[in-house]
């Protein structure tokens, strides 16, 4: 039969003192050193720069800071200047190819717009020539995209009506002249 009383004073609040006890000090110490390390660590993440202040008084506190956070704010700031600046050319870049693009507008007519609206017999000699070259490079890309299109139509494995495919063949003919 087990005894009722009990064998241990179970977790109690002691009063703190120095444990007279050198034996008894460095078992104490033995069995609690990994919490007190950890109240020291989290104390010195907390308070670190305050403590050094009152160790030096005469010291300033910006020299203080604790060195992986400086180290890591560093960092961190080279990045960011870095990606902005990576940012800041792709801009230049995007602004230097919406000039070109401008340029090229204005260069097919006076009304970037609807630049084929303009009556021919209104053209100069050289206005006629960029027409006919804006003609001709929307010729090509239409080309291309109809090719590229019958292309993708004649590899597609469904079956499609003869009507369809001729109504569609005969709808780019008419686009395109």
């Amino acid at each position: 039969m087990a005894s009722s009383s009990k064998k241990t004073r179970g977790k109690q609040k002691i009063e703190i003192k120095i444990i007279e006890n050198e034996d008894d000090r460095l078992i104490s110490f033995s069995k609690r050193h990994f919490g007190i390390y950890k109240k020291i660590s989290e104390l010195s993440t907390l308070c670190g720069s305050v403590t050094k202040r009152f160790l030096n008084p005469n010291q300033p506190l910006y020299e203080t800071t604790d060195a992986p956070v400086e180290a890591y704010r560093k960092v961190r700031i080279k990045s960011l200047v870095q990606d902005y600046n990576e940012v800041h050319d792709q801009l230049d870049a995007s602004k230097e190819k919406q000039k070109a693009f401008s340029l090229a507008q204005q260069s097919c007519g006076s009304d970037s717009h609807h630049w084929w609206k303009t009556p021919i017999d209104q053209l100069n000699p050289r206005e006629l020539h960029e027409r006919d070259k804006c003609f001709t490079e929307f010729i090509d890309l239409i080309s291309v995209a109809r090719d590229k299109k019958v292309a993708s139509i004649s590899s597609m494995h469904t079956a499609m009506d003869d009507d369809v495919l001729l109504s569609f063949l005969l709808d780019m003919a008419l686009v395109c002249s």
